[in-house]
């Protein structure tokens, strides 16, 4: 007679509830990989601090991503029954996370210390650019435009150097290269004007060697203006016996091309009247013969060629006179001294006395280099 049905159920259940527990006693349960995450978060923690994201910042987003993907696989995994996960996905990101996060960590250490190494010389580079066009340009009539951009340049080495102060060196650099890129700039645009105007040296000095030869030759008076020194000589007997302080017009650089240009002309004039009282506006004065006949001849060629409008004309009333000494070039177009200093020059000068307007007495001896 066979066992009871109970009996081999009860058998059975209890074989079953054998085998479970033998296999929950001894397979192995899938470790969830904390460890491996802690290690990726405290490398990205790292990178944080050593600013990895901004210099290093591909290794650093690679190293983020990596992280992502490795707790998207773990909650993945945490989703399927217990003796079913697999963890080695996860693992896998996460080793590959600290990886890439140390990686981008010591990239940016570097990286910013390279960076403040050649920011320090560049910021010592601006500074020297800066004052090198503070001195050289210190009275050069720069137009508005280029005004502007060496401000600009000034301002965004200012910006370059605080970033760098509070170690915000990527944005310390882009400060620096703008303001390099601006004073530079300038700097070669009014080179170029000086350098330019610089190439009628040659003709000036025919025309001071023909002033003072006169003055020896004739035992007369005459006068030199020197634009770029603003300086205002007298001399007798091809001598100098005074000199003075000049303010020119506003656009000293260069010859005066039209009427309206604020230039203060340059070639050989003389003394056509002498004003006083109520005829000017500007103490006393002296009118010179501007335009001369080379002043009218290089006007109309400059018609002839287009570079003028038949609508400008050379302009006219071009005088030395009074209501000097603002220290700055203001007139537009004439030279101006203080008060005093016409009333000295009233005692040499005449009606003829030969007065000649040159850029410079002197070579060239700079421009501004970077």
């Amino acid at each position: 007679m066979g066992k009871p049905l109970w009996h081999i159920l009860f058998v059975t259940g209890i074989g079953l509830l054998f085998t479970v527990v033998v296999f929950l006693l001894f397979y192995p349960v899938p470790s969830p990989p904390e460890s491996e995450m802690r290690d990726a978060r405290e490398a990205l923690s790292r990178a944080r601090k050593n600013e990895a994201e901004t210099y290093s910042g591909d290794a650093y987003r690679d190293a983020i991503a990596c992280y992502d993907s490795a707790m998207l696989y773990w909650r993945s995994e945490n989703r399927k029954f217990i003796y079913k996960r697999d963890y080695s996905r996860v693992i896998a990101f996460a080793e590959l996370s600290s990886q890439r996060a140390l990686y981008s960590s010591e990239t940016s250490l570097n990286t910013s210390v390279n960076l403040k190494i050649n920011l320090e010389l560049e910021l010592r580079e601006l500074d020297i650019l800066i004052e090198k066009l503070r001195n050289g340009f210190r009275e050069y009539p720069l137009t508005a435009g280029l005004r502007d951009n060496i401000s600009k340049g000034k301002m965004a080495a200012v910006e370059a150097r605080l970033a760098f102060n509070e170690k915000k060196y990527l944005p310390a650099s882009e400060a620096a290269s703008r303001s390099r890129s601006l004073l530079s700039a300038s700097s070669d645009h009014a080179n170029s004007i000086m350098l330019n105007w610089f190439r009628s040296y040659a003709l000036w000095e025919k025309w001071i060697d023909s002033t003072l030869t006169a003055s020896r030759e004739n035992n007369e008076y005459s006068i030199i203006v020197d634009k770029f020194a603003r300086k205002f000589f007298v001399y007798l007997d091809g001598e100098k016996i005074c000199e003075f302080t000049a303010e020119l017009g506003e656009n000293w650089i260069g010859d005066k091309r039209r009427r309206g240009d604020k230039a203060t002309p340059e070639g050989m004039y003389r003394i056509v009247r002498i004003i006083e009282g109520d005829s000017t506006s500007y103490y006393k004065a002296l009118l010179l013969d501007y335009p001369n006949p080379e002043d009218t001849l290089r006007f109309s060629r400059e018609i002839e060629k287009g570079t003028l409008s038949r609508r400008d004309s050379p302009g006219d009333n071009i005088q030395i006179h009074g209501g000097g000494g603002r220290g700055a070039d203001w007139t537009s177009g004439c030279i101006a001294l203080k008060d005093r200093e016409m009333d000295s020059i009233l005692k040499f000068v005449r009606e003829g006395t030969p007065v000649t307007i040159v850029g410079s007495m002197h070579k060239l001896k700079y421009v501004i280099s970077k």
